[in-house]
């Protein structure tokens, strides 16, 4: 019998064209979804009939009570080396196998840079204003040089995003809780002695922190309210990590300059959803990840991961 494969969130409708699922034409029929299923009585009536399911990023849920209402389910392939919304104890107790695959820095490290220099240029009200008649010239851009960068995370995203600032001639620091002067120094960051004195002394703050019990809920009102009302918030890692209410009423309140944000504690965000109409809010649809070269891996080691499945030798295996 020939196996299904579901293909979750493919909002582009590019998995199947962006990497060679040939090798699996003989044994696996493959299905792309681009509707997103918001629920878990929806999820678990769509994917009922599959066998395989590859999954983008974090962005649909796979908890004990789905895993359980799908018992034709054997592989579940997720885009990225870390998942934290699987329930890998519930997999495995329902013979779910879990695999991963590589992903690239590139990016969102690049998303990160588009959004600090769209806000600091005013790139959407100006490139508005030109399209549709309005004011030339309306904003003033904020410099870079001179400037300083604060980073929360020096890891293989945070660091490039720190060594772009330097490129600019920004003044760089940097924090996390495990943070060392020796690796600041390595990437050619100053270390902060706390998150406080590097919110408080940054022009532009960039989070690349992992999501975890530690960092959730870690920026909230009192450390948004110790940015300077000059400054910038960039969050193109995890949602949970800023408290989403504090940062829409420092937003609408004007306590800070602008936000470039790229996640959300809802996704895809509702049509009614505040961060829709938030003032000072340059956002993206969870952009970080979205690129051609990217697919290309993630939907091509999934092929290899289904591949190496079917022959009993699963590789990338995650939990």
């Amino acid at each position: 019998m020939r196996l299904r494969c579901a293909v979750l969130d493919d909002f582009q409708q590019i998995a199947t064209s962006v990497a060679d699922w040939s090798p699996l034409e003989d044994q696996v029929d493959v299905v792309s979804f681009a509707e997103h299923f918001a629920d878990e009585d929806t999820l678990a009536e769509a994917l009922a009939e599959f066998d395989i399911v590859v999954t983008l990023r974090e962005r649909v849920a796979f908890p004990g009570s789905l895993l359980a209402r799908l018992p034709r389910l054997k592989l579940l392939v997720a885009s990225g080396m870390r998942n934290s919304v699987i329930d890998y104890a519930a997999a495995e107790a329902h013979g779910v196998t879990v695999c991963g695959t590589a992903s690239s820095s590139t990016p969102p490290v690049e998303l990160t840079w588009a959004l600090l220099l769209g806000l600091a240029r005013g790139i959407v009200e100006e490139t508005n204003a030109v399209r549709g008649g309005g004011p030339w010239q309306s904003t003033v851009g904020a410099d870079l040089h001179g400037r300083r960068l604060g980073v929360l995370g020096l890891g293989k995203i945070g660091s490039r995003v720190a060594q772009v600032g330097l490129a600019f001639g920004m003044d760089v620091v940097a924090w996390s809780r495990n943070l060392t002067k020796e690796r600041a120094d390595e990437v050619g960051a100053e270390l902060a002695s706390s998150m406080d004195v590097l919110l408080a002394s940054s022009d532009f703050v960039s989070v690349h922190l992992a999501l975890g019990d530690r960092t959730r809920g870690l920026i909230g009102a009192r450390e948004l309210a110790l940015l300077k009302p000059t400054a910038y918030l960039i969050n193109t890692s995890r949602a949970a990590i800023v408290d989403q209410d504090a940062l829409l009423t420092a937003l609408h309140e004007g306590r800070i300059a602008g936000a470039g944000i790229d996640v959300f504690d809802v996704e895809p965000l509702p049509a009614d959803h505040p961060m829709r109409t938030a003032p000072r809010l340059l956002a993206t649809p969870h952009l970080g990840y979205v690129s051609r070269a990217n697919y290309a891996t993630y939907y091509g080691q999934a092929v290899e991961d289904i591949q190496a499945y079917l022959a009993g030798e699963p590789l990338r295996r995650l939990g």
